[in-house]
C-alpha cells in the first residue's frame, strides 16, 4: 500500500494595517484572531502619535501582538498625518505582491476608501476590519469587511 505524499499548503500572507488612532485597542485581540482566520500576518504595523497619551491602551498591546509602531506626530490640529503614512506604506506594499496574498486595513475611516479600490485594481486582496459606523464606501471597497 502507497501513501499520498505529505504537501504543505502555504497559508495566505498579510500585511496588517492599523489606523490606532481609529481603531480600540480593546478589540486588538479579536482583531488578530480574524486577520489569523485569512492568513498569516507577516506585516503587522500600526500607526498614530504614540507620544500621545490617549494611546496608552494601544502601547501596551503592541509588544503582546508584535506590533510594530509608526510614529507620526501631529504637527497641526485635525490632521490625517497616520492615515497618509498608512496610504503611502499601503501603496508600497503593494509593489511587493508577489510577497503579499492580502492587506488588511482595520479602520473605519473613510480615508481608506480610495487605497482599497487601488489594491484591488492591483489583484490583492483587502480585508477591513472596523465598527457599525464603519464608512459604507470603504466597506464596499474591501474584498470582505468584518464588523467587530
Amino acid at each position: 500500500m502507497q501513501t499520498a505524499p505529505f504537501v504543505a499548503t502555504r497559508r495566505p500572507r498579510l500585511a496588517l494595517l492599523i489606523d490606532a488612532e481609529n481603531f480600540s485597542a480593546r478589540k486588538a485581540l479579536r482583531l488578530m484572531g480574524h486577520v489569523a482566520d485569512r492568513g498569516d500576518a507577516i506585516i503587522r504595523r500600526a500607526y498614530a502619535d504614540w507620544t500621545s497619551p490617549r494611546q496608552l491602551a494601544w502601547r501596551k498591546m503592541l509588544h503582546v501582538l508584535a506590533i510594530r509602531p509608526m510614529q507620526q506626530f501631529h504637527y497641526a490640529h485635525q490632521k490625517n498625518a497616520s492615515d497618509a503614512a498608512l496610504i503611502m506604506d499601503a501603496m508600497e506594499l503593494k509593489t511587493q505582491s508577489p510577497r503579499l496574498d492580502g492587506i488588511c486595513i482595520a479602520s473605519c475611516d473613510s480615508d481608506f476608501t480610495g487605497i482599497a479600490g487601488r489594491l484591488r485594481e492591483a489583484g490583492i486582496a483587502v480585508y477591513g476590519f472596523g465598527q457599525r459606523d464603519a464608512s459604507p464606501a470603504f466597506v464596499s471597497a474591501c474584498n470582505h469587511f468584518v464588523f467587530l
